[in-house]
């Protein structure tokens, strides 16, 4: 299971190193609001000390009924936005672990990071391993659930292995709960109304707050939320969607009508294609790229490519814009993303503190981004998605 790391917004401030790591100690009882998820109970078991920390709860807001409702944090002027129409708040720029606490790079660098980003407000954080899970109460957690074991019933999305691998997880982070439970790409094997009453079974018992889908296609959604309205059910409440410069269909065409329509939001990963995104490249694989890491073949093979050399040469056509902006094409990309409509939280992959300060200036981009910018760059990229009737 891959999991995901968030924390409220109201304790987005500086702290002393300690306190930074492990974040406030709360008395018996633990979180401070009611639940979230559809009016369900409070999870059994109440706040704890770190490193078993509890997930605080997060009030919920009146629910959007337009576009994203958007605030700024006047500390560190990090932006927060709803998680499609649910009440939970996010960074809009999230911090995808899957880099940062990988093999190659330290624990120490890793730990930098994470500090780093949670004092320049991001509250959101995906990783596919347990770093730090349960070290600050303010977290809000959650988990993948598709690959599991090798035999049969320990993957897909059977009620079994749903209800069975979440308890897992449960276990192995030392919680009582988490707050997401993503259903991790689709399962032809599985009904949908037998996914749907598994999600809703889980959150009924207190195991997980809400649910959402990974990979999933938009009719596969709509079938979710058709099902769950039906039969009284719960429906999910965000999408795990891949989006960048060169991929853009899903996001820019499927799911803002289902944002508008039931409310579903996206978090999206890999804004720089993996680092294709950037004007490191250029035609070229130097060894302290990723993709001259041993175990990133796919990567190398992906740059040396046809379609690869086509990418990089539209990556090089940007860099006057982003010249003018005053940033780099990374920084550019990461903008260009953020102003994507029903996109709550862009995830970044960081592998040095360093590369974290570059991405988050991605925000003052942003409020630099121009419509005819924006026309510019479609103009450059020759890929603007079209409308089917």
């Amino acid at each position: 299971m891959q999991v995901s790391i968030a924390c409220t917004e109201q304790n987005l401030r500086s702290r002393s190193s300690e306190d930074r790591l492990c974040g406030p100690r709360p008395g018996p009882g633990g979180g401070n609001g009611g639940p979230v998820g559809g009016g369900h109970g409070n999870p059994p078991g109440g706040g704890g000390s770190c490193p078993k920390a509890r997930a605080a709860l997060v009030p919920r807001p009146p629910a959007p009924t337009g576009a994203l409702r958007e605030s700024t944090g006047g500390s560190t002027g990090m932006k927060y936005r709803n998680l499609g129409k649910s009440g939970l708040r996010v960074s809009c720029l999230g911090l995808g672990t899957w880099v940062t606490f990988g093999s190659q790079i330290s624990d120490e660098t890793a730990e930098d990071v994470l500090t780093i980003a949670y004092e320049h407000g991001v509250n959101l954080f995906d990783t596919a391993e347990v770093y730090a899970a349960g070290k600050r109460s303010s977290y809000v957690i959650t988990t993948k659930i598709f690959w599991g074991g090798q035999a049969e019933t320990e993957r897909g999305l059977s009620r079994k292995h749903i209800i069975e691998g979440l308890r897992g997880s449960l276990e192995r982070l030392q919680l009582g709960y988490v707050d997401i439970v993503f259903a991790n790409r689709s399962d032809p094997n599985s009904p949908m109304e037998e996914i749907v009453r598994a999600m809703t079974y889980v959150i009924n018992q207190g195991l997980a707050l809400y649910w959402g889908t990974s990979r999933w296609g938009a009719a596969e959604i709509m079938e979710a939320y058709s099902m769950a309205r039906q039969f009284n059910l719960i429906p999910p409440v965000c999408e795990q969607v891949e989006h960048h410069l060169f991929q853009r269909e899903k996001v820019e065409m499927q799911l803002p009508e289902l944002y508008h329509k039931i409310g579903v939001g996206s978090v999206t990963w890999s804004p720089l294609a993996c680092g294709l995104i950037t004007s490191k490249y250029d035609g070229r694989v130097p060894d302290t790229c990723k993709a001259g890491i041993k175990g990133y073949q796919w990567l190398k093979d992906k740059v040396q490519s046809e379609d690869g050399k086509k990418q990089q040469a539209k990556v090089m056509d940007l860099l006057p814009i982003a010249h003018q902006l005053g940033c780099t094409v990374a920084q550019l990309a990461i903008a260009w993303c953020l102003r994507s409509e029903g996109v709550s939280s862009v995830l970044l992959g960081v592998s040095s503190a360093e590369q974290l300060m570059e991405h988050l200036g991605s925000l003052q981009v942003l409020s630099q981004l121009t419509p005819q910018m924006v026309m510019e760059i479609d103009g450059l990229l020759g890929n603007k998605s079209q409308s089917k009737k």
